[in-house]
């Protein structure tokens, strides 16, 4: 007696895994590398405070209005598909049939089977099938602009808050090496939780992530540094 295996699988998650890290990435990075640079250039506890605060809100907002003009394209790019394919298997049905038919057969299909289940595919939903076999658009993978502006927004806000806390939290001597370090950490954290989420590598993911963030760091810093002024 054979029994179904569970297989769980991550595509589904693809439409707001990718804002939800993007954001929370950004947050930190962004944050993190603003309020260096703001410290390095010998501002005062507040100043950097009050860059970092600014910096969270300008960003959230930044983030939400990007993703959801970005996103939106790609939605209207994807119905405007939809559309055209709509229309064609009204006007030519029959090599509609065959299109989807030859998709299978490019895979391995033997010809007959091919258009036997482009036949009952199309019954069951032709726009469906074509949009999924020609297209590569589905339900798990098509643009949702108000989704990855939300997320991206909410996630950036969370990523942004480890180098505030920090700051408020740390004595000004002390308040680089806060940064870092808390910023460190929670891009590795970040960086695992992403990985482990999309079902790759989670060293590479933390390493991927952290690499990168201490970069965009040292050269913030060195920015502030150089040039001894609050940008």
């Amino acid at each position: 007696m054979s029994r179904l295996h569970s297989e769980n699988h991550s595509v589904h998650k693809i439409g707001w895994l990718r804002a939800a890290v993007m954001g929370a990435n950004d947050g930190i990075v962004s944050i993190a590398s603003l309020v260096l640079g703001v410290a390095t250039a010998s501002a005062a506890t507040g100043e950097v405070l009050t860059a970092g605060i600014a910096g969270l809100v300008a960003g959230s907002m930044s983030m939400a209005a990007g993703e959801y003009v970005s996103v939106s394209s790609q939605a209207d790019t994807e119905n405007a598909d939809l559309a055209r394919e709509r229309r064609e298997l009204v006007e030519q049905p029959d090599l509609e049939l065959q299109e989807l038919a030859e998709s299978f057969i490019a895979r391995g299909v033997a010809p007959d089977t091919a258009l036997s289940v482009a036949r009952q595919l199309t019954a069951k939903d032709a726009l469906g099938a074509h949009a999924k076999e020609e297209l590569g658009i589905s339900d798990l993978t098509s643009a949702q602009p108000l989704q990855a502006a939300i997320v991206s927004a909410f996630t950036f806000a969370i990523g942004a808050a480890p180098p505030i806390i920090a700051v408020l939290v740390s004595p000004p001597e002390m308040l680089m090496w806060s940064v870092v370090i808390s910023t460190v950490v929670v891009l590795a954290v970040l960086g695992g939780l992403g990985a482990k989420a999309g079902g790759a590598s989670v060293p590479k993911g933390i390493a991927r992530v952290t690499f990168w963030g201490i970069v965009a760091m040292a050269i913030t810093s060195g920015v502030g540094y150089v040039f001894g002024a609050v940008v």
